[in-house]
């Protein structure tokens, strides 16, 4: 059970820090920003789908729920946009010779 905790945290640590460096990138759309502002507002208000005072349930939709919506809310990206944060999440900042760059 810890073996798969630890692989869902490395999911979501992985998941929140590319999110995280999307809405960082200059042209990050308006509703992405709006979506993470959401799932904040989701994570840390009381109000949830299931109670938090409910023993074990009340937990778990904020331990599925949150994950898969920051995942879904950056498979959203255009692709260009996802490889970008994916190229600089990964440390290279430039862009790969065979992909046109419109900005130039």
């Amino acid at each position: 059970m810890w073996k798969r905790l630890a692989m869902l945290w490395t999911v979501v640590k992985s998941d929140a820090r590319l999110l995280w460096l999307a809405l960082r990138h200059p042209e990050a759309p308006g509703w992405l920003k709006a979506g993470a502002v959401g799932i904040a507002l989701y994570a840390l208000s009381p109000i949830d789908l299931i109670p938090d005072f409910i023993p074990v349930l009340g937990l778990l939709d904020d331990i599925i729920l949150v994950p898969l919506a920051i995942r879904w809310l950056y498979r959203q990206l255009p692709a260009r946009l996802r490889a970008d944060v994916e190229r600089q999440a990964a440390g290279r900042n430039t862009p790969p010779a065979d992909v046109a760059d419109p900005r130039r």
